[in-house]
């Protein structure tokens, strides 16, 4: 009994010692290296047991080059680095295979179509070529030497592996030519593995989104799309229980840094970069594991918003949405719907779902689903809801940000002055804005502009948020104040003053804020003028 005790004493500090896997996307450099590796083995394990050929969309920094690093190691070393994981007592299989790995971030396609073919060209020679394939560039052209090649080996020998096969697609999503003739070429790849089918054991595709005609999808028909599947559903990402026992020491040493209890910090950590869901159940939720091992590294710094950070903003990607699914801010808090049949099914550039792309980019996630197919959707979590309020604000701004416009410190001005100078600050927001592109025509929009504005600067605003009495316009706490606001538009000929008592009037009727227990209400009626384009008006509503 003793002895056991001392075992799992020695184990336990094996166990804190290992490091952080902080950027580590090589499976056996990881585990050499001693870094904690949260165990997906026994879901690796079912994948890699069948023969078989799966696809998997997640957002980027969710650990897909981690996973394909880890069947590379598998089907080429067998158990080598596996010691101590759950697929260590699952695996039987001795034989090794001759494994190709393509990283197609690789390939440039917004450098130009020429870049693009000869990228693509040396990915395939060069990592072809351990396996046995040699090019001979007097013959005819690489695919076809490639399929050629391809018939030749014994059936099951090869496994190959893509990670990011969308990334010189979505590179280009903006020039639809370009993109044309880049899926195209890329389908002349695919091609060949669906025309060799027999020398391949195992398949593995990752990728953000899914685009038809590519013939990936259209025409590699006997691949298995697991991206909504409930059992893989925790297959990349990290569930609650994973970060309570592979990161229990990190959860201790940043509760101490921070100098909260260990259970409020997860609480926090939760809210903060939790809530992601892949799968069609909607019982699976997950931590986004860049920003969460990114926070363990430097917990004092408090909990930071690391998603922009993990390639979630500069990208052509983003630029896309920009100029489609972010089309008005006024979009932002409102309830976002998709068909199940057209989030599972694959999309061309004209007819790309934007509410899907932004779902498997990673800034909307599942929230439920009703109805047999419609799909509810919202934001993860406070980082993500945040990234995109400030996407909606450089909208606004034509670019910039409410800092250079003169309207930086909001959260200040909440959280410790007065109702006077919160007036004076949403004013010079409001006079910054777009109002060619962004008119403010209405309540509407000025609580949806003021909600952009808060919630970019780390805020979580609450719209229309219902009591016994009514529904409030608008409410946020800073700091030890819970604000309550009434928004009233006043046009041409219409009464500022009128407008002002109506909605002074109202918050007292409705009693709105006055179920909140924070130490100070703060509740503010704002009058704004269409004509003029800022606030006229402003009373603060004492009891």
């Amino acid at each position: 009994m003793e002895k056991a005790s001392v075992n799992g004493l020695e184990q336990m500090m094996i166990e804190k010692s290992k490091k952080l896997p902080l950027g580590t996307s090589d499976f056996t450099a990881l585990r050499l290296s001693d870094e904690i590796y949260v165990d997906k083995t026994a879901m690796v394990y079912d994948l890699a047991s069948v023969r078989g050929k799966y696809f998997l969309a997640r957002p980027r920094r969710f650990g897909k080059s981690l996973l394909i690093s880890t069947f590379e190691s598998l089907f080429k070393y067998g158990l080598r680095d596996f010691q101590g994981l759950a697929i260590e007592k699952l695996w039987k299989e001795e034989k090794t295979y001759n494994v190709v790995r393509l990283d197609f971030s690789e390939i440039k396609s917004s450098l130009g179509l020429e870049k693009f073919r000869e990228d693509l060209r040396d990915r395939v020679i060069d990592n072809f070529f351990p396996v046995g394939f040699r090019y001979n560039p007097i013959s005819t052209s690489v695919f076809s030497q490639l399929s050629a090649w391809m018939k030749k080996q014994p059936a099951n020998s090869l496994v190959v592996l893509i990670d990011e096969y969308d990334a010189p697609l979505t590179s280009c999503l903006n020039d639809a030519k370009l993109f044309e003739t880049v899926r195209s070429v890329l389908s002349e790849f695919y091609a060949i593995l669906k025309s060799n089918d027999a020398a391949l054991r195992f398949v593995f595709i990752t990728g953000i989104t899914k685009f038809n005609k590519t013939s990936i999808f259209s025409e590699l028909n006997n691949l298995s799309d697991i991206s909504l599947s409930p059992r893989y559903g925790s297959l990349l990402g990290y569930t609650h229980d994973e970060v309570r026992k592979y990161f229990s020491e990190y959860l201790e040493k940043s509760a101490n840094a921070l100098s909260i209890p260990t259970n409020t910090l997860l609480d926090k950590l939760t809210l903060q970069y939790d809530g992601f869901c892949f799968e069609r159940t909607v019982s699976q939720k997950v931590f986004a594991p860049w920003s969460l091992l990114k926070f363990f590294n430097e917990p004092e710094s408090g909990l930071l918003d690391y998603w922009f950070e993990s390639g979630g903003k500069p990208s052509v990607l983003v630029e896309y949405l920009k100029s489609h699914a972010l089309r008005h801010p006024e979009e932002y808090g409102r309830e976002k719907t998709i068909s199940l049949s057209s989030l599972s099914g694959s999309s061309d550039v004209e007819t790309l779902s934007d509410i899907g792309l932004l779902t498997q980019a990673g800034y909307l996630t599942i929230k439920s689903i009703k109805y047999g197919d419609t799909v509810f959707l919202d934001y993860p979590n406070l980082e993500v809801r945040r990234a995109m309020a400030q996407l909606y604000i450089e909208r606004l701004l034509q670019g910039r940000v409410a800092g250079q416009v003169g309207a930086g410190p909001i959260v200040k001005v909440l959280s410790e002055e007065s109702a006077e100078s919160l007036f004076h600050i949403l004013n010079r927001l409001f006079l910054a804005i777009d109002y060619r592109n962004y008119p403010v025509r209405d309540e509407s929009s000025v609580r949806a502009y003021v909600q952009v504005y808060f919630a970019g600067a780390g805020l979580d605003p609450r719209v229309e948020h219902h009591s016994a009495h009514g529904r409030s316009d608008l409410e946020v706490k800073a700091g030890d104040r819970h604000w309550v606001f009434e928004f009233k538009v006043v046009r041409e000929g219409e009464s500022e003053e009128q407008k002002l008592q109506e909605g002074a009037e109202q918050m007292l009727s409705k009693r709105y804020g006055q179920q909140e227990c924070s130490p100070e209400l703060k509740r503010v009626v704002l009058v704004y003028s269409i004509k003029s384009r800022q606030f006229v008006k402003w009373r603060e509503i004492e009891d």
